[in-house]
């Protein structure tokens, strides 16, 4: 595929979801005809949703895969000369894989919602006071999935900061006005701790702009911190980094999750743990290792260790929530275990070497995936039983999963295992890598402290089995008793939308080399600036 098409797709990719956003507001769609108006906007979402992710596919057919280093589909234009923007896009083997696991999470969100509704006959979500219409659901997804896409395709820092802003609205509206009790307080929280952090990260990149003479990722990522002195570096890592870190999230900046997913309806919990949190761990990657690398190297033992008590941390605060009588929420346990995946990929990110770097990318992919998927069924057994509440769950079905419903339990048994990074899943290889990497960090980083995080990052993996085993016991296992009535299994509609996931989470585990041969020779380059 020429150079042109290419160019054309991606630009497309970002913009259609804006422009889908827009037509979603219309009094009637055009060419949109169903049995009501909620129906045929939310069938426009899935159209949308499924044209942006063909066109993903077709970028990834079409995309170089001899020379995966290089941006491809690049456009370079001008667009604000007075403040030096340009509009830089363009894709490569880090931001590639990322790009088309957001158009699949949208689009499977999108046939979930519409399928949902259809078959309660409702707008999606629970009602709220004055009763959220289908048109502004399907417009905030949209406007989402532009934000999302563009952070991982624009090449400017300038850009890279509006992108990664865009997110912060619909999302905030989602679930402030989609979710579930609590939601104001949870939108309200996500949206403050958000904004903080994203300030100060501006802060950092008016600081490289100035001091390196370009907002442009690529020259700056060439440039590999040769033009800004080690005192700047430390300083806009420290900037850039803070507000990434409040995105990802690491400890102890993680406080607005686990409030954000259990207020937030189904797909906003989807797509907040399988892209929104990437955000901030593609930042890193793609902005502070290449941009600043001496910065990158004072800081990171320090983001190891936040990194290593996230992984403990997140993983002692699930087993809390597993206790009888703790009261709790199988949405915030998996928010919870969220802070302990992520703090797997950023101690892979600290390590400063290929291997580490290769492995917090794929763990990035996985959670999202398996991660995702584990949202969908909890928000599908929130459906038919009413309460996410692990101690309810027992108690009314008797821990009887398998024998209500067994095909759901058995995909809970599947995402929970493939959560706990059993070998052949897409979650093992992600973990090991990091951990690889920290047994021989990059020159000039203490081997001893990273052996010691290593250590630690292999004792959370025991612990992280331990508590979704025992979440597989609470809901799935033990006999069912005779007066409780079967719930419904798996429906058509749920089984589109979620085997994408399960696939491609074994695919993942079976074929690593397909992502790694895409990430590493793009890591490579970003680690030496293209030397």
């Amino acid at each position: 595929m020429n150079e042109t098409a290419m160019q054309l797709i991606l630009a497309a990719i970002v913009v259609l979801p804006l422009l889908g956003s827009v037509a979603a507001l219309l009094p009637a769609p055009p060419g949109l005809k169903g049995k009501g108006p909620e129906q045929a906007v939310l069938r426009h979402g899935v159209t949308v949703t499924g044209a942006v992710f063909v066109l993903s596919v077709v970028l990834a057919a079409g995309f170089d895969q001899d020379d995966p280093s290089a941006i491809q589909a690049g456009t370079d234009v001008s667009w604000i000369p007075a403040l030096g923007i340009r509009l830089h896009l363009g894709v490569d083997g880090v931001s590639l894989p990322l790009l088309v696991l957001t158009a699949l999470l949208t689009f499977l969100c999108a046939i979930y919602t519409y399928f949902a509704a259809s078959s309660r006959g409702e707008t999606p979500g629970p009602p709220v006071p004055e009763g959220p219409s289908a048109k502004a659901f399907v417009a905030l997804l949209l406007v989402l999935e532009s934000g999302m896409l563009a952070t991982f395709a624009v090449l400017n820092l300038l850009l890279f900061f509006l992108a990664f802003e865009m997110v912060l609205i619909p999302m905030y509206f989602l679930i402030a006005r989609w979710g579930g009790a609590g939601r104001q307080a949870a939108a309200w929280k996500f949206i403050l701790y958000t904004l903080l952090g994203s300030v100060i990260m501006l802060l950092g990149f008016l600081l490289i702009g100035i001091k390196g003479g370009t907002f442009d990722m690529v020259a700056l990522a060439t440039d590999n911190g040769s033009g800004l002195t080690r005192s700047v570096q430390v300083t806009a890592v420290l900037a850039i980094g803070l507000g990434l870190a409040v995105k990802t999230p690491m400890w102890p900046l993680h406080s607005w999750l686990p409030d954000a997913h259990t207020a937030a309806p189904t797909v906003g919990s989807v797509l907040l743990a399988g892209v929104l949190l990437k955000m901030g761990t593609y930042g890193f990657v793609r902005l502070v290792l290449p941009i600043a690398p001496e910065g990158a190297h004072e800081l990171a033992p320090y983001l190891a260790a936040f990194g290593v008590v996230g992984i403990i941390y997140g993983s002692l605060a699930c087993l809390a929530l597993t206790r009888t009588g703790a009261k709790g929420d199988l949405k915030r346990l998996i928010a919870y275990s969220s802070v302990g995946h992520m703090g797997f990929v950023l101690l892979g990110i600290a390590t400063l070497t290929p291997t580490g770097v290769n492995g917090a990318l794929f763990a990035n992919i996985a959670h999202g995936l398996i991660t995702g998927l584990l949202f969908f069924l909890v928000g599908s057994l929130k459906d038919r039983t009413g309460t996410t509440d692990l101690d309810q769950l027992a108690a009314r079905d008797g821990g009887a999963l398998y024998g209500r419903a067994p095909r759901l339990g058995g995909l809970i048994a599947f995402g929970a295992v493939a959560s706990l990074g059993l070998p052949g899943l897409a979650g093992f290889w992600g973990e090991m890598l990091a951990m690889f990497g920290a047994f021989r960090p990059a020159e000039g980083l203490s081997r001893p402290a990273f052996l010691t995080f290593m250590a630690l990052a292999g004792f959370g993996t025991l612990l992280t089995a331990a508590y979704l085993l025992l979440v597989v016991r609470r809901v799935c296992m033990g006999p069912r008793a005779a007066e409780e009535p079967r719930i419904p299994d798996v429906r058509g509609y749920e089984f589109a939308a979620w085997t994408p996931l399960v696939v491609l989470t074994v695919l993942g585990g079976l074929w690593p080399a397909a992502l790694i041969s895409l990430t590493d020779p793009a890591v490579q380059k970003l680690l030496t600036g293209g030397r």
